[in-house]
């Protein structure tokens, strides 16, 4: 059975949890979610797993990467990441992560993009399907009309997520 070492990262949006395997991070979510408890289960089954409270390299450096992020210093995350899904499911969160820092794309144009162009609904599930918060920036979809649309962290998170990208102030940026 896999061990996935987890700890928790308090960060200006609320307290995170980041847990990962020894091929990378799997998980990098908010506490205060009601549907926790059913991902972390998930996750266990997903990867025959067991979730033990500890450190490893890939939680240590992501612990890095976001603390530089929050601070303003990080724009690209180098963390191994290590979600389990479909053949679908990686390709959808793999063209996530080419979104450069501070831009928004939309479901059509992320289908489109993988070549995928009438898979749109699909594309969406994937997106509310990602355990990697932030460092798979789903947060960076957005309406094909520029609206704010669905986060599993909260509107509010995503809102925050977009501002601070955007170079905006603390003061700014309210949750």
């Amino acid at each position: 059975m896999m061990t996935l070492c987890h700890h928790f990262l308090e960060t200006p949006l609320g307290r995170m949890i980041i847990a990962a395997s020894t091929h990378g991070v799997c998980l990098l979510e908010f506490v205060d979610l009601p549907r926790f408890d059913k991902e972390i289960f998930a996750l266990q089954r997903l990867l025959k797993a067991q979730m033990v409270p500890g450190k490893n390299a890939h939680t240590r450096q992501a612990a890095q990467e976001l603390t530089e992020y929050f601070r303003g210093v990080r724009q690209v995350f180098t963390v191994a990441l290590h979600p389990p899904g479909t053949a679908f499911q990686q390709r959808v969160w793999a063209a996530l992560c080419t979104l450069p820092y501070g831009t928004t794309t939309h479901y059509q144009a992320l289908a489109a993009h993988i070549g995928k162009p009438t898979a749109v609904r699909a594309v969406a599930a994937v997106n509310g399907a990602n355990r990697v918060s932030i460092l798979i920036p789903c947060h960076r979809v957005i309406g094909k009309n520029g609206a704010l649309i669905g986060y599993g962290g909260g509107l509010s998170r995503k809102a925050w997520l977009l501002a601070h990208e955007r170079g905006m102030t603390p003061s700014e940026l309210s949750v």
